[in-house]
């Protein structure tokens, strides 16, 4: 197993993201971007593969144990830092095709149409705002032929 592996793996089973590993080397004073490091990530029989080197792995470590358990004044939780890794999957916002009007600005009377915005356009005929959804069992058509 070599550097690149052990890499690997820490990334995986940490969840970590190449900009977070960018933040935990430099910690550490170790600049390196994230081209660099997406570089070690890649097969061995890539054109752009690069071997990590002993410097970088064992600096990942040492700003890995900072980003972990913090230093001694200001202490961390690694397992709070750690569930902090994982993204918030937020749920996807309804669109809402309504037309809406801006308020008419100051010395603008009321009675004066506003120009609409291409985004405050009505739907087409073929519009659908609620589809049902159906599982794929449904879809499928089942013929049984008879002999």
């Amino acid at each position: 197993m070599n550097n690149n592996d052990i890499f690997k793996k820490l990334r995986v089973a940490l969840q970590l993201r190449d900009d977070q590993i960018v933040e935990i080397l430099e910690l550490v004073d170790f600049r390196i971007s994230k081209g660099e490091i997406g570089n070690f990530f890649r097969n061995e029989d890539h054109e752009k593969f690069v071997s990590c080197g002993d410097q970088v792995l064992r600096n990942f470590l040492n700003g890995l144990v900072i980003h972990l358990r913090g230093t001694k004044d200001d202490p961390k939780v690694p397992m709070e830092v750690i569930a902090g890794h994982k993204a918030p999957q937020q749920p996807k916002a309804e669109t809402s095709f309504k037309a809406v009007r801006k308020a008419p600005a100051k010395g603008v009377s009321p009675n004066k149409t506003v120009s609409k915005d291409a985004s405050a356009k009505k739907p087409g005929k073929n519009f659908s705002p609620k589809r049902k959804e159906v599982s794929p069992v449904e879809r499928v058509k089942y013929t049984i032929k008879k002999k």
